[in-house]
């Protein structure tokens, strides 16, 4: 194995900056595998991004993102940009020899997350999706409960994925309100709620799906008002495979709510439940314990949940949002050198992809969709 890989990073807003810190981060955390390089930094023009390269490390900077990928020294890219550019980048690097790790979604139109990951099956690359969700300690241990039948047989499962950036009505016109972003709360958020169903249960099967917008218009830098052309608001059903029935619920624009993601899992012997605003804990409840003794037990995440003992060695600490980004680098790392890795690549995100799309097909013509008509 190689002793150190070279990287490289498009777009430095604030996933790059995760990015960063995460590449910075891998080797001191973990210890093992290859010393990340950072080789080459691109952002929008020459002096942001040469700035940038200083404050995060970057050994070179450019404003044309093409030049990094031509980088003979960049082994590995991360895509931080915003929805629109990813495939075109993503397919670039691979289609130059390059790994690649590409935040969600992977891209606006199926068709475009069909070519990114047919063009990772060519390259023979390496290629993930941002899912740093998965990678929390306290949700590999619910899988193990889950897969230790703890609470019995699995029966429905509930979602909700909840923030407040967008609740303000007379907040200005950005561009995740323009339809070239996507279809809104339901890429933009319920991706992310489908990447934990993905590890924990696998993939959905159908979905019954209604859109909304809670305002039909924002207000303009220069004083005039436009219309919002994507759907802040998103209320699935869904059933997976094996039969499994579930709700989830996606709303950008509730007050109060900073990055909620709340699971609950009902079995025929217990529940578990979830925050993402809570992620160091979740509860769980059982009916093997005593009639007067039962009820729900809250579990802090520890050194023996790994790899949350590669962090701290003490219990209920807690880690935070950017750990789970360098656990998630690590994982990438380990699929490079061609060991077992809990990542979300470019083929089952496509499977995510899928499923967002078979939701929005379903708003329009009302009615369940089956999966199998979307592949």
């Amino acid at each position: 194995m190689k002793s150190t890989i070279g990287v490289g990073l498009i777009g430095t807003g604030y996933m790059g900056k995760c990015h960063a810190l995460a590449w910075n981060g891998v080797k001191a955390v973990f210890g093992d595998g290859p010393r990340p390089v950072l080789a080459h930094l691109a952002e929008v023009d020459g002096q942001t991004a040469r700035r940038r390269a200083d404050e995060f490390g970057f050994e070179r900077a450019t404003g044309d993102w093409r030049e990094l990928i031509a980088d003979p020294e960049v082994e590995v890219v991360s895509i931080t940009t915003p929805n629109a550019f990813h495939a075109e980048m993503a397919i670039a690097a691979l289609e130059a020899g390059k790994h690649v790790w590409c935040e969600k979604p992977m891209a606006v139109a199926l068709v475009d997350a069909e070519r990114m990951a047919a063009a990772a099956h060519r390259s023979g690359r390496v290629a993930i999706l941002g899912y740093n969700y998965i990678q929390n300690p306290l949700i590999r241990q619910i899988g193990h409960v889950l897969g230790q039948g703890t609470i019995g047989r699995v029966n429905h499962v509930r979602l909700e994925m909840d923030e407040d950036f967008m609740a303000d009505p007379e907040a200005l016109f950005y561009w995740k309100s323009e339809a070239s972003s996507g279809y809104g709360a339901l890429d933009d958020f319920g991706v992310h709620p489908l990447s934990l169903l993905q590890i924990l249960f696998g993939p959905v099967a159908r979905v019954f799906a209604h859109l909304s917008k809670p305002y039909a218009d924002r207000p303009t830098a220069d004083g005039a008002r436009r219309s919002v052309e994507t759907f802040d608001i998103a209320s699935i059903l869904f059933e997976l495979s094996g039969g499994i029935s579930g709700v989830m619920a996606l709303d950008r624009s509730a007050w109060g709510r900073k990055g909620r993601i709340a699971l609950q899992i009902f079995g025929s012997k217990g529940t578990i439940t979830f925050d993402q605003e809570r992620f160091n804990e979740f509860q769980l409840y059982v009916t093997s314990d005593k009639p007067a003794e039962q009820g729900f037990r809250t579990i802090l995440a520890a050194p023996q949940h790994p790899p949350y003992d590669r962090f701290i060695p003490a219990p209920g600490h807690g880690l935070g949002f950017n750990d789970l980004k360098i656990i998630e680098c690590h994982e990438l790392l380990r699929r490079i050198a061609g060991e077992p890795a809990r990542v979300i690549d470019f083929d089952t995100g496509l499977g995510i992809e899928r499923a967002v799309h078979a939701m929005a097909r379903s708003h329009r013509e009302g009615r369940w969709i089956n999966l199998d008509q979307e592949a």
